[in-house]
């Protein structure tokens, strides 16, 4: 089948390698975000799918929209059999739907109806949820509303962040797109209508949304940081200053008063803070300008003490 694929970030890269390394399918083109400034020193760089498809000779176009006069007419001159899209990050217009045979399949990082939107992984972590996934479907005017051709799901780890969570959902969703393809290509597979109930939806998240509030209880809290991380990074102020907070673990209160809420207590050995039931520990930070260090590292060498509050 001839395959235009559309994705950009480290997530799509092995959905993008199997399809290219499959024997059935001809990945002919790519279609990927624009360069973007990356990194501490803020380099404009390829996104990693357009990479990916650069080091395997696979001609790339990175509009700003899929609707652009060039875009159009360079994916009317591949004139692919099916687009899969992969967190590709942007519209796919609704003049465009019918351009391939086999339509525009999305693998999507939830158990649709669950989750709809850019962070499904995030929302699955934040939730609670004990099972996740991965679906395909076809795209369709509407937010992840499309038939779902085929599923695998995968359990959240107590420990699970959203990068780890997606590293497996990416690995095991690269191989439920080939089949779709596959599938698709036979002309045996059949795209069932999502259900009307337990529809839910996770928008895409802003660096406000981020921020972590410390008058919840400590296992939301937790799961909070582990559903931001890596990006775009759960974090606090201190005096002023941001820092991102980047693992932590809860812990049971011992003798004595526990912190209030967002009140730092340090021991010689950990940097605790208050929530509305158990402290967290703060085992890795990243204070505003720094490197990434132990929490118990930054709090002796910026000499906090007790009482202070992170907000």
């Amino acid at each position: 089948m001839r395959v235009v694929f559309a994705g950009t970030p480290e997530p799509a890269v092995g959905p993008l390698q199997a399809l290219i390394d499959s024997p059935r399918h001809d990945v002919i083109g790519v279609v990927s975000r624009p360069d973007a400034a990356a990194g501490r020193g803020r380099k404009v760089m390829r996104s990693p799918v357009a990479q990916r498809a650069d080091d395997n000779g696979i001609p790339v176009i990175t509009p700003r929209k899929l609707a652009d006069p060039d875009s159009v007419a360079q994916l009317e001159e591949w004139a692919p059999e099916c687009i899969p899209v992969v967190a590709y990050g942007g519209l796919v217009p609704a003049s465009l739907l019918d351009l391939p045979t086999h339509g525009w399949i999305n693998l999507h990082f939830s158990l649709l109806p669950a989750w709809r939107g850019a962070a499904p992984v995030q929302a699955a972590i934040a939730a609670g949820d004990e099972m996740t996934g991965a679906s395909t479907f076809r795209i369709e005017a509407g937010l992840d509303t499309g038939p779902v051709f085929g599923v695998v799901t995968e359990r959240i780890r107590p420990d699970d962040t959203a990068g780890t969570l997606l590293a497996r959902l990416s690995e095991f969703g690269a191989g439920l797109l080939t089949a779709t393809l596959d599938g698709l290509e036979d002309g045996e597979l059949i795209a069932v209508p999502q259900q009307s109930e337990g529809i839910s939806t996770a928008p895409k998240i802003s660096i406000e949304n981020a921020r972590i509030r410390w008058d919840l209880p400590a296992h939301l809290i937790d799961r909070h940081i582990r559903a931001m991380t890596p990006a775009p990074g759960a974090w606090t102020t201190l005096d002023g200053l941001r820092v991102k907070v980047l693992a932590t673990s809860v812990a049971p209160a011992g003798e004595g008063p526990a912190p209030a809420a967002g009140e730092l207590q340090v021991t010689k050995r950990a940097l605790l803070v208050g929530t509305k039931t158990d402290p967290i520990r703060l085992d890795t930070v990243q204070p505003q300008g720094k490197k990434a260090m132990a929490g118990a590292d930054w709090a002796r060498g910026a000499r906090l003490t007790d009482g202070q509050a992170l907000t």
